[in-house]
């Protein structure tokens, strides 16, 4: 299943070598996320301490257990919402370009 993931990172002052620890470490998972094929893209919303994410799992069960092993997780405020193929997308995927224009 696909997800669309919304997280607005509250991490709180920190020391400096705590904070730069911790964000360490959300990129060594994040790299590893995408390495399992879980994490396709990661964007940032200008302006903000939002991420947004497309997740790719089995389940909203794995969902949650990756998202809360997360080492920024106990301040994050993460909004889920799972996605399903438009119909357009499916027409595109399973034809050629030029014969889904005619159609």
């Amino acid at each position: 299943m696909e997800f669309l993931v919304r997280q607005e990172n509250n991490l709180p002052q920190l020391p400096t070598d705590e904070a730069a620890q911790i964000k360490s470490a959300e990129r060594t998972y994040a790299q590893e996320l995408r390495d399992r094929g879980i994490l396709k893209r990661l964007w940032r919303i200008p302006g903000t301490r939002t991420a947004v994410g497309w997740y790719e799992v089995e389940d909203a069960t794995e969902l949650h257990d990756v998202l809360s092993n997360l080492p920024t997780f106990p301040w994050q405020s993460i909004t889920v919402e799972a996605l399903a193929t438009h119909p357009q997308e499916q027409v595109l995927a399973g034809s050629n370009p030029s014969k889904a224009a005619k159609e």
